[in-house]
């Protein structure tokens, strides 16, 4: 709705009579009360970026003057060029959107660069230090940058395939606690709720790209104050899925409140795709129903023929038993099917729709062909588009058949396996939870000083709540990807760390978080004539003063300082906090580039770490282009020069783990000989088409 206002207003800077008019129209449709959550979504949410760079074409605000606490002038202006004036840089600006035309010269060093939601990013990513102690562990990765523009670079690279989400949102106290369009919210803001719904459903939308739709959970936390409108907006954004809210005793000891009951507790909502189950302990065990098997066709229209060029491929079934007998190699684009000739005996199937839309399976095709070899994949009849329907156990499903939690009773005609459930009386966590190891107080507030000591954070999540949280959905998931968009002080890494260390695992957690200062903060640092960006004020940002040096001193088992930390973890286990973790994490700050400069391969060093993201965050990272036209790393491969497919492709095949082959070129055609010359299970991306395409039309502009 709001956008509509804005387009309002534009109209009726152009012809007052038509935006009058149509204001009136919008103004009848907006009293009509639709079904559902109702709320006003404030846009154009924006975000100020100190330290970017100002470009022609920005939209900028002007600063107010140095030293001054004031709000400042909040239009946005627009720079037409900069250049030099008396010695200092200057740029020549006019009023943006405006019904009567302003302009005016001012400072380069007096603007700060404003990015509005609604506008195309083109985001990057810029190191600002690692710590490693993990060998060839994947990398935690810490991003600092606003969390909205962050969630949309990750839909580049980890576009449904992360398996938790964990979030501690703004609790919208009325206190200051958080900011909305560059302003923090009060108590007396009248729009309070909406303004905070708005800011929650635009974050929600992204995460839900980003949860892997087989299996994942999103679990976030929340007080009273917003827990009746985080209920039903989740039930709104993510209607597939089953949510659950959960009472868990935070303080119990209690917080008094005038006239008011003491507050002990605070709730989790939990949010289950696909697969994903609370698990529970058995008492006994005998044979219960049939597993549901996963249609190997995929159904979303990101997966049309062509999205992914190896997942397109003839499954070649045998016409009379049923049994998987082969796969044929992928066809390119303009490959007819009807010219693939099957085996004597076997029909050849295609993942194509009854109305004749050609998709793509969810498998390679030696993944299928693993499934198929161990009783795991299975053809039953089809239509006529696709005569054979082929399906397959999942790979958590298979992990639970080899874990005993699923039973495999017998083969079906066609050599699978017929697999059921086990049942039994399952003891589950109830939805109450009093576990004097989430007191925040004990396991937040102080755990927390003890590795930044004489460093504050404001109401940190008990560790081992955060730890306890995570662990029902990732325990037999010792690679799971773990994202916290909202991660403040560290916790869901610290907690995904601590739970690596119990069984060897190799989860990661991407940890998103802002270099905000807080309000009382930012009226000190105003008044010392400093601003956003500069050293002396970022160095008391949340990112910069507690998120790293939190991480980093986890992990190194020191404190900023050197010194080792005190006391011990104890909880599943216990161990001194000084010995640290066998783990690996990297720092980045997000950056904000032009697709121009993307093209044409001046953005590389930026966009570099959003491809070794993309590939698993593992091992050494390509970071500049290579001299000899390409290169391989650990996990994925560089190609920009063609003429050098055939030494990139060998040294791909002869190295194992490569997932993801990049190749920089604009011909479609050259890119997919070298896709088909690609070892199986490598995935083929083009850059830089892959990329710009993400950020033109993936984000619902």
């Amino acid at each position: 709705m709001s956008r509509l206002t804005d387009l309002i207003v534009q109209a009726k800077g152009k012809d007052p009579t038509l935006g009058n008019e149509l204001e009136r129209e919008f103004r009848a449709l907006a009293n009509r009360r639709a079904f559902g959550l109702n709320f006003e979504r404030h846009a154009p949410e924006s975000v100020e970026l100190p330290g970017r760079p100002i470009r022609k074409g920005d939209k900028v605000r002007v600063l107010p003057p140095r030293g001054s606490t004031d709000k400042g002038d909040q239009r946005l202006w627009k720079v037409n060029r900069t250049h030099k004036q008396d010695g200092k840089r200057v740029a020549e600006l006019t009023l943006y959107q405006a019904s009567e035309p302003e302009a005016q010269t001012v400072a380069v060093e007096d603007l700060i660069v404003v990015a509005e939601f609604r506008d195309y990013i083109y985001p990057g990513l810029v190191s600002t230090g690692k710590v490693e102690r993990g060998g060839d562990k994947p990398y935690h990765t810490v991003i600092n940058g606003e969390n909205f523009h962050a969630l949309e670079a990750l839909t580049y690279t980890h576009r449904g395939k992360i398996d938790v989400i964990y979030i501690d949102p703004p609790y919208n106290t009325g206190a200051k606690d958080w900011k909305y369009n560059n302003d923090y919210v009060e108590g007396d803001d009248m729009y309070r709720h909406s303004k905070w719904l708005a800011f929650m459903e635009r974050r929600l939308k992204l995460a839900a790209k980003l949860l892997n739709p087989e299996n994942s959970t999103l679990i976030v936390s929340i007080d009273e104050k917003e827990y009746l409108r985080l209920g039903l907006l989740l039930e709104q954004v993510f209607p597939e899925a089953r949510i659950q809210m959960i009472t868990t005793v935070i303080n119990p000891k209690g917080t008094s409140r005038p006239d008011l009951f003491s507050r002990v507790d605070e709730y989790l909502f939990v949010a289950l795709f696909g697969s994903a189950e609370v698990p529970g302990k058995l008492s006994k065990e005998h044979a219960g129903k049939r597993v549901r098997w996963r249609y190997l066709r995929r159904e979303d229209l990101d997966s049309v023929r062509g999205s992914r060029p190896r997942q397109f491929y003839p499954v070649f079934v045998n016409s009379n038993s049923r049994r998987i007998e082969a796969v044929g190699e992928p066809l390119a684009l303009e490959d007819d099917v009807s010219l693939v000739v099957p085996p004597t005996g076997c029909t050849a199937v295609f993942p194509i729709r009854e109305d004749g839309l050609e998709m793509e399976w969810g498998l390679t095709g030696p993944s299928l062909m693993k499934a198929a070899a161990n009783g795991f994949a299975r053809a039953t009849p089809g239509h006529e588009k696709q005569p054979f329907i082929i399906s397959y156990l999942t790979a958590p499903n298979i992990k639970k058949v080899e874990a005993g939690e699923l039973q495999v009773i017998g083969l079906n005609e066609d050599g699978s396996k017929v697999v059921v459930s086990v049942e039994g009386k399952l003891s589950r966590p109830s939805t109450v939870w009093r576990e004097k190891s989430h007191s925040a107080g004990d396991y937040g507030t102080k755990l927390v000083s003890a590795f930044v000591p004489s460093r504050k954070f404001p109401f940190p999540k008990s560790l081992y709540a955060v730890e306890d949280s995570i662990r029902f959905f990732v325990e037999a998931h010792d690679s799971a990807t773990i994202l916290d968009f909202f991660s403040g002080s560290g916790t869901t890494a610290h907690a995904v760390m601590r739970l690596n260390k119990q069984d060897g695992g190799r989860r990661q957690c991407i940890s998103v978080t802002n270099n905000e200062v807080t309000a009382d903060e930012h009226k000190a640092l105003r008044q010392q004539k400093l601003r956003p960006g500069d050293p002396e004020w970022e160095q008391w940002g949340i990112c910069d003063y507690i998120t790293k040096p939190r991480i980093k001193a986890a992990i190194s088992g020191q404190t900023p300082d050197g010194d080792p930390i005190k006391g011990e973890y104890k909880f599943t286990d216990e161990f001194p906090m000084a010995d640290g973790f066998a783990e690996n994490a990297e720092f980045f700050t997000l950056t904000y580039e032009t697709p121009v400069s993307v093209n044409h391969n001046r953005a590389f060093a930026r966009i570099a770490p959003l491809l070794w993201m993309k590939a698993g965050s593992e091992g050494r990272r390509i970071d500049t282009l290579p001299d000899a036209g390409w290169d391989v790393a650990d996990t994925y491969g560089l190609l920009t020069d063609l003429d050098a497919a055939a030494p990139y492709i060998a040294a791909i095949e002869a190295k194992d783990g490569i997932r993801i082959a990049y190749v920089v070129t604009d011909d479609d055609r050259r890119f997919q000989s070298v896709a088909q010359g690609l070892p199986d299970g490598v995935d083929a991306v083009r850059l830089y088409e892959s990329y710009l395409t993400n950020f033109r039309f993936s984000m619902g502009r």
